[in-house]
């Protein structure tokens, strides 16, 4: 009989924790939609900053993979003085590097200084190919705190005139409530915004390492250069097999 009760008493305060657990997720819910308009900003904000990460996160990896043949081939070829056969391959591969690499090989035969402002002017091109959406991440970490902020303050200034209101008849409960659910938006603002800094940053982390891998490349494509000399044809011409559209990565 008393582990009958026992498993009874057990079974009922459970099931009460449940409800409890499921009344405060509701509240929490409910909570979060009585934010006003300033919460429907910070989901539109929140929808935004999640689509600029992914998207510019796949296009990252991509442009972080290295090709093991790039410089070798580019070697071979401008060695045996092929210069069409480097070009297509650079931007048949119609990646950052090989597209930097590709305005090399067509320049190599101007002066080293000339193919190093060549190739940083084209890598300059990329890298904002690469930021492409990072300020509008970075804003919207500046921003929905601050929209955070705004919810609150407009949540206090309508709470003290509901107040103002009442007279000598004031709610306490109506009151608390009304500032309590006007926190929520400081709460939303920052929770937006510290998950957006991170994103932000993590992605110019990644274009930081990528614009490193140009570089080395650059140089090493310069090297080749030295090495193999621009003694080509002047009157030769180069022409190259269309690749698409090569602007996108």
């Amino acid at each position: 009989m008393i582990s009958i009760t026992a498993a009874a008493v057990a079974a009922t305060t459970e099931a009460a924790t449940a409800v409890e657990m499921t009344e405060e997720s509701l509240s929490v819910l409910e909570l979060a939609i009585k934010g006003g308009w300033i919460m429907i900003v910070l989901l539109i904000l929140s929808i935004i900053g999640v689509y600029i990460f992914c998207e510019r996160f796949s296009v990252l990896r991509k442009a972080m993979k290295r090709t093991p043949n790039l410089l070798d081939r580019i070697h071979d070829n401008m060695r045996d003085k092929d210069i069409k056969s480097a070009m297509n391959y650079c931007v048949n591969l119609n990646t950052p590097v090989s597209r930097i690499l590709a305005k090399g090989v067509k320049d190599c035969r101007m002066d080293i200084q000339s193919i190093r402002q060549v190739l940083d002017n084209n890598a300059g091109l990329e890298i904002a190919r690469l930021e492409k959406g990072l300020p509008i991440l970075s804003t919207i970490a500046a921003v929905a705190p601050m929209l955070g902020f705004l919810g609150t303050v407009t949540g206090m200034v309508q709470a003290f005139w509901q107040m103002s209101n009442a007279g000598n008849n004031i709610d306490v409960s109506l009151l608390s409530g009304g500032i309590y659910e006007a926190m929520v938006t400081t709460v939303g603002g920052l929770i937006v915004g510290i998950i957006a800094i991170f994103a932000y940053n993590y992605l110019v982390a990644q274009v930081d390492k990528v614009q490193n891998m140009m570089e080395a490349d650059m140089i090493a494509f310069l090297e080749i250069v030295a090495e193999t000399g621009n003694g080509f044809p002047t009157h030769e011409k180069v022409t190259v097999k269309p690749a698409g559209d090569i602007t996108n990565i």
